[in-house]
């Protein structure tokens, strides 16, 4: 058997923090928690499990991954976020992975994670198609999280494999959330990624999102939380531009 411990971000995540962390303590041997400024109950929650958060700034989500590994004790780690809520099937593979063999340090585990806007299981929510199959378990020292400004990723890893379960990612609860979440996404691209300054680009990427994500990628068969998330696409694809098209136009004058 080896340790692991298991990294959580949370802001303002009172909403689902016990669900999250109630399976989480069944399989960690360390909890680090890192906080970026909850107002919410988020940090009581925290202190019911026995958990003191860490306070840091939030820059960027893979930045703030990278620091709460930075924290932990053990070589193996097991990172998620405060919304998704992992099954007793991935409590008891994750439980057998740390009874067995120590796996090479470039080996990583995948989770299945099945997203969930307004309350309901959708097909996709732009850029990802759902389920996806992020890698969350890993060594840290082999593996981290790259600094993209949004839809980071872990990488240094050579080999996977999908931990057998089912994780909840019960995300965008309000259609506040989700337009909020969504001008946050754009500004920060817009801010540490070169986006093109063209309207005519924002318009293109716009009409093809619509035809990719809403037609293709099926989620006009997700009824009202499809046309939300057809919305959501098409208006992330165009603002990222329009906003990156703004800010070039005001430089100049």
């Amino acid at each position: 058997m080896f340790p692991l411990s298991v990294c959580v971000l949370t802001f303002n995540s009172a909403r689902l923090l016990q669900d999250v962390l109630l399976p989480l303590k069944e399989i960690a041997d360390e909890l680090i928690i890192v906080d970026s400024g909850s107002s919410d109950e988020t940090l009581d929650i925290c202190q019911q499990f026995g958990v003191t958060p860490v306070y840091r700034a939030y820059t960027t989500h893979g930045e703030q991954m990278n620091y709460a590994i930075s924290l932990v004790s053990n070589q193996w780690v097991l990172c998620m976020d405060s919304d998704e809520i992992i099954d007793q099937k991935t409590v008891e593979e994750i439980k057998k992975i740390k009874n067995g063999t120590m796996p090479a340090p470039d080996m990583a585990f995948r989770i299945s994670r099945h997203w969930f806007v307004l309350g309901k299981e959708v097909h996709n929510i732009y850029p990802v198609t759902s389920p996806d199959y992020p890698v969350r378990l890993f060594n840290r020292e082999c593996v981290g999280f790259n600094n993209r400004p949004v839809d980071d990723a872990a990488e240094g890893y050579k080999k996977t494999t999908v931990i057998a379960g089912f994780v909840k990612h019960d995300t965008f609860f309000s259609i506040h959330e989700v337009f909020n979440k969504l001008n946050g996404y754009t500004t920060r691209l817009v801010k540490y990624k070169r986006v093109e300054p063209s309207l005519a680009r924002g318009l293109f990427s716009a009409f093809g999102s619509f035809w990719k994500w809403y037609i293709f990628k099926n989620g006009w068969k997700d009824g009202k939380v499809g046309v939300v998330t057809g919305t959501y696409a098409v208006a992330y694809s165009f603002m990222k531009y329009l906003k990156a098209w703004y800010q070039n136009d005001d430089k100049k004058h």
